[in-house]
C-alpha cells in the first residue's frame, strides 16, 4: 500500500536510513522527507531494530558506515528520533500476515503501530496491505 499524502511524521526502514547517511541514491519523495528531518521541519522514527540491523551490517562490512557513524549523524539532527522495541511493536507485527521476514515485519509494525508511512525501498514490504509506504 503506497500513501503520496504529505505528512509530517514518518518512520524509516534500515536501508532508507543507511542510504541518507552514506549520500547514496534515495528517492525524490525519500530524499525530500530526510531533507525536511534535517531542516527541523519533519520527524522520522528509527525502530531500535535499524539500530541492530546497521550494527550487523557494518560488523559484516556490508556497508560503509559504522554505528558511531549513525550517532554523530543523529546528534546533529534531533527531528530523528528512536522508538523502542516493545510489545506493542510486536503485536502490531503479528498481525502483518504479507512480510514473512521477521526484521521487516517488527519495522513495519512500528510503521503500522504510529499509524505512519515507512520510507523503504523494498518492493514486499512496498506491496503490504498492511503498512503505507514512501519511496
Amino acid at each position: 500500500m503506497t500513501n503520496s499524502t504529505p505528512a509530517s511524521e514518518f518512520v524509516t526502514d534500515t536501508m532508507g536510513l543507511i542510504l541518507r547517511i552514506e549520500q547514496r541514491k534515495l528517492s525524490s519523495a525519500a530524499r525530500t522527507i530526510f531533507n525536511a528531518v534535517e531542516a527541523g521541519k519533519a520527524v522520522v522514527y528509527i525502530p531500535a531494530l535499524v539500530l541492530g540491523e546497521i550494527l550487523y551490517l557494518s560488523e559484516k562490512q556490508k556497508i560503509g558506515i559504522s554505528l558511531q557513524d549513525v550517532a554523530d549523524y543523529l546528534k546533529c539532527y534531533p527531528n530523528y528520533k528512536e522508538y523502542p522495541m516493545n510489545f506493542a511493536v510486536t503485536q502490531s507485527a503479528a498481525q502483518i500476515a504479507d512480510i514473512r521476514e521477521l526484521h521487516d515485519r517488527l519495522i513495519a509494525g512500528t510503521a503500522r503501530l504510529l499509524a505512519l508511512s515507512l520510507i523503504t525501498n523494498d518492493s514486499i514490504i512496498q506491496t503490504s496491505a498492511f503498512v503505507k509506504t514512501i519511496w
